[in-house]
């Protein structure tokens, strides 16, 4: 069992997994590599083999290295697995002795920890000179930046040159708004009408597919106290977005029996599309903000650095199999405006391998989905991708 990393399931885990596939058979697929060697999976094929089961679904992991390989199986076992304080450091402490160059904000996000967690497993290994220190680290998009980020300085006038500055800075400030106005007008016009050729709503006359696992990220339209300075930070300054009204017209391709993963921006406006949709709340993923620099989000009430992906269903549709749930809110750093992590659809891929899925608002399509929006290819030019920022109804 070369790449079973994490301490085995406890009694009470291993009766219920084995409960689970003697009723449904295994949900979800082992993992192999071209060796044959499990990745992930191995207490679901031993409790196969003590069964007298001889077949149960495999996918295969090409290309991956030996440090790749204990990644993924750290990966896709720690979020699922009840572990003590101890037994997550231990986990925490392999990886970083397999990957010392990447950064502890980075493989928090992969295994589901808060980054403090990890700097402090890190600093315990650097100390007993188990892992050397790095200047620079890798983060998740492979980027490699200082371990350490120099302190900001700013100019702070003195105290009677202050409203001379602030007036000067009011006049900038204008002049700035007036030309982002401009431009973001221009903007939405442009994305409006290549939008329009290259996103048709097929399912609205009937015709096209339907999805039994739908995710959706709908261009919300925000309420802002000032049109004139609240829109420069608005989602309209990057692309136009729909009122509740339209968003709901649109419907969506689903089949009778299917999951919709759904971004929301206002909750209250969230259940009221899932409803009109057709389908019942059953739970929510949160995704809470990592921001570069240590930036606060904007909110009225409070700092946004919280975003809800609501989930719900329509007609027979199993929860994931006990032990397979992601947490309930995990962090990532925050990217473009709108852009949602990776880690999510990855999930949604996890826990419904094999089964057809579409993307509505999609901004780059994914391997073995379907995407509809203003960023997926017309279907008789898939070469000429648009590259605007969101997509809304034609």
């Amino acid at each position: 069992m070369k790449y079973q990393l994490l301490p085995r399931l406890s009694a009470e885990e291993y009766a219920s997994l084995e409960k689970s596939i003697i009723a449904h058979g295994v949900l979800v697929p082992v993992e192999y590599d071209e060796a044959g060697e499990i990745i992930d999976g191995h207490h679901r094929v031993e409790i196969c083999e003590g069964l007298g089961l001889v077949d149960w679904p495999r996918f295969v992991r090409k290309g991956l290295s030996e440090v790749d390989k204990r990644t993924l199986s750290r990966e896709l076992n720690f979020a699922r697995r009840h572990l003590s304080t101890a037994q997550k450091q231990a986990v925490i402490a392999d990886q970083l002795r397999d990957t010392p160059s990447i950064s502890s904000r980075a493989i928090a996000a992969m295994l589901g920890v808060h980054h403090s967690t990890v700097q402090t497993v890190r600093k315990q290994l650097v100390d007993g000179g188990e892992i050397s220190h790095h200047d620079e680290v890798e983060g998740r998009d492979g980027v490699v930046q200082p371990a350490r980020k120099p302190i900001k300085t700013a100019f702070v006038p003195d105290r009677p040159n202050v409203a001379e500055y602030m007036k000067g800075a009011k006049i900038i400030r204008a002049e700035k708004q007036k030309l982002s106005h401009t431009v973001r007008l221009a903007h939405m016009q442009m994305v409006s009408e290549q939008g329009q050729a290259s996103a048709p709503i097929w399912w609205k006359d009937g015709t096209g597919p339907t999805f039994p696992v739908i995710y959706a990220d709908p261009p919300w339209k925000f309420v802002v106290h000032s049109e004139e300075t609240g829109r420069e930070k608005s989602a309209e300054n990057h692309y136009p977005t729909m009122p509740l009204p339209e968003i709901v017209d649109l419907g969506c391709p689903a089949a009778r029996d299917a999951a919709l993963f759904l971004w929301v921006a206002d909750l209250a406006n969230g259940m009221a599309c899932m409803e009109a949709w057709g389908f019942t709340y059953k739970s929510f993923w949160g995704w809470k903000k990592v921001y570069p620099g240590k930036k606060l989000g904007t909110g009225y009430w409070s700092f946004d650095n919280l975003e809800l992906l609501l989930i719900g269903t329509r007609g027979s549709v199993p929860a994931p199999l006990p032990g397979t749930q992601p947490q309930k809110c995990t962090e990532h750093p925050v990217g473009e405006h709108s852009v949602k992590p990776d880690w999510y659809a990855e999930q949604i891929e996890r826990l419904y391998p094999g089964v057809p899925k579409l993307e509505m608002f999609c901004r780059s399509p994914r391997p073995g989905w379907q995407a509809w929006g203003f960023e997926a290819a017309p279907p008789t030019e898939p070469e000429k991708k648009l590259r605007p920022r969101k997509a809304v109804a034609a």
